[in-house]
């Protein structure tokens, strides 16, 4: 299954606020679709199990992941020690794209996947172009010298203001480079859901 590309709204009305997927808000307040205030009207509410789907499609979309990808994630959540949705979460946020989304490189993570690919971030001053690559302890994440990359990253740091880097990471307002201390804790991650329930959607697999 390839990654979405279509309209974000659309899923944003579905699921809610996906502050890793875009900005933007609606001025529609139905669910997409013609049924959209369907459950509304008539009381009913979704199954345990469209419950469980809709926060793993929280999940997939904010962080802009395929079916698969998410499910190998969870899968090495599990084989590590500590508890496994915050492990899940952990390994997420510690994704290239998720850490230029955090530090205010880019106003979502599909513009930071793009910051990436074109090769303007490097970790331990190497240009990384793998929006996937999983960042370690220590590592220092900075931007390309190239005076291109330089103005991109502070022009979007401008427009796009961060009021506080979590703790995990030592920005350097100066350099515009940060270093990861340590994994996050659950309260640093921005996107609201239920990640138990992400663990027992998948938990059948």
């Amino acid at each position: 299954m390839s990654r979405y590309r279509g309209p974000k709204l659309r899923i944003s009305r579905r699921l809610g606020v996906l502050p890793g997927l875009t900005t933007k808000k609606s001025n529609k307040i139905n669910r997409p679709g013609k049924d959209g205030n369907a459950n509304a009207d008539t009381g009913k509410k979704l199954t345990e199990y469209g419950v469980r789907l809709e926060e793993k499609q929280k999940l997939k979309f904010n962080y802009g992941l395929t079916e698969n990808q998410l499910y190998r994630y969870v899968k090495e959540a599990r084989r590590r020690q500590g508890v496994t949705s915050l492990v899940l979460l952990q390994l997420l946020e510690m994704r290239l794209d998720s850490l230029c989304f955090t530090l205010g490189y880019a106003k979502s993570i599909p513009q930071a996947r793009q910051l990436v690919n074109h090769g303007h971030i490097t970790v331990n001053n190497k240009v990384v172009s793998i929006p996937s690559f999983q960042c370690r302890l220590n590592d220092i994440i900075g931007i390309k010298e190239k005076s291109s990359s330089q103005t991109l990253i502070k022009n979007n740091i401008k427009n796009n203001p961060v009021n506080n880097i979590p703790a995990h990471l030592n920005f350097d307002s100066v350099k515009l480079e940060a270093k990861v201390l340590d994994y996050c804790d659950r309260a640093d991650v921005s996107l609201q859901l239920d990640d138990l329930l992400v663990i027992e959607h998948y938990s059948r697999r």
